[in-house]
């Protein structure tokens, strides 16, 4: 249903109605996934992809015959954080087709507006897929932090994980070109904004780093250790997590769904007494749109719990994902956005306890899928005393 495929395929020679992957494209739209999950920012990204000289999807179109140039393209390898933001978000990666995406508000206005997505028809497997769904599900969740693009070139694999346990706000990097290594820290980014609201207590990265990466190889010897063992131990850990919230979700739910119901009934019952004369026809409209606001409200309010329900009970599921992504690691001997993205949810830091005469902070660390959770003291003292004998 559209002239031309999107970047990344091409129509068959065979069936002008089905799609086939364009490796040449394919190649550049798989890159542009893993510098994502690697660190890398849309800005960044369409940077890296204009100094190698890659044409722009239109100019690539172009070049291969797939479309007539509409217009004139004064820099073909220049491309934008836009495009690459698009690329990133397109579901049709997937080999899904999204329709009815877009509409007018009336013949008169030429303008098309954006529907929510829960209003877009999706058809699954309607050609091959370019991109995983583990993949594609990482970046739409690294994405989901955004952050300020940062002037360094080396990534931050802390960038969207890290968060304050006093305001749960997330902590922002301070780093500079005349920092040391051991300078670099991480502090709250609501007190960076306002100095009222939370305190300043803030984690050096290299620490921070060295606690990470030392918990993951204890996983990871675990993991190998026992496979069958670890999965068993996992799934009863995230289902202690989540046996109160999804029962309570549950609960309400059908609270939801009675009163929904209850609602129909009333509403048969008013417009009945309606046409008998019973009730005039002011008092029906009263009564009648106030049980429509009502149960709109109830329908969208189940929806959600509905959601958060089938993601709950999935992430159990998912834990014979996330070792899968373990087989891929034997030892980390250096953290990377792609292993911590991959491997990690979210890390809480706790401000600094100095009444034993020195720092000694609570960092917890959440692996992704709830398959386990790990707390740790740092004691400063003790790192910087391994740093001056290493």
């Amino acid at each position: 249903m559209t002239a031309h495929p999107i970047y990344g395929y091409k129509k068959s020679e065979y069936d002008k109605n089905v799609w086939e992957i364009d490796e040449e494209a394919a190649a550049v739209v798989r890159r542009i996934f893993q510098l994502c999950i690697e660190g890398y920012g849309p800005g960044k990204i369409a940077s890296i992809l204009s100094a190698d000289k890659i044409l722009i999807p239109t100019a690539y179109s172009v070049a291969k015959g797939y479309a007539k140039a509409a217009r004139d393209v004064k820099d073909p390898t220049r491309w934008y954080n836009t495009t690459v933001s698009w690329i990133l978000s397109s579901i049709e990666y997937l080999g899904h087709l999204a329709n009815f995406k877009t509409y007018r508000k009336s013949y008169k206005c030429k303008k098309l507006m954006m529907k929510p997505k829960e209003e877009w028809l999706i058809f699954e497997n309607a050609h091959p897929a370019i991109i995983s769904q583990h993949d594609f599900d990482l970046v739409q969740e690294i994405r989901s932090h955004r952050r300020r693009p940062q002037k360094h070139d080396e990534p931050n694999p802390f960038s969207g994980t890290v968060y304050c346990a006093d305001c749960g706000s997330m902590m922002r990097l301070t780093r500079c070109v005349n920092f040391k290594a051991n300078q670099e820290h991480l502090r709250c980014g609501r007190y960076a904004d306002s100095r009222s609201d939370c305190t300043a207590h803030f984690i050096r990265t290299c620490v921070l780093r060295d606690l990470v990466v030392g918990e993951i190889n204890k996983l990871l010897t675990d993991i190998h250790a026992d496979e069958d063992e670890f999965i068993n131990t996992a799934m009863e850990h995230s289902a202690s997590i989540h046996f109160d919230e999804v029962k309570k979700a549950k609960k309400t739910l059908a609270k939801y769904d009675k009163r929904i119901a209850e609602l129909d009934r009333l509403f048969n019952k008013i417009y009945e007494d309606n046409a008998l004369g019973k009730i005039s026809d002011e008092r029906f409209e009263q009564m009648s749109k106030g049980y429509e606001d009502e149960q709109k409200k109830l329908k969208a309010d189940s929806e959600k719990l509905r959601t958060f329900i089938d993601e709950t009970e999935q992430r159990t599921s998912d834990i014979t994902q996330f070792v899968e992504i373990v087989r891929k690691y034997e030892t980390i001997t250096e953290l990377t956005p792609e292993i911590m993205h991959e491997l990690v949810e979210r890390v809480v830091v706790h401000a600094p306890d100095k009444s034993s005469g020195h720092r000694e902070q609570e960092v917890e660390i959440h692996f992704r899928f709830n398959v386990a959770s790990v707390t740790a003291i740092i004691d400063s003292r003790e790192y910087d005393l391994r740093l001056r004998s290493a």
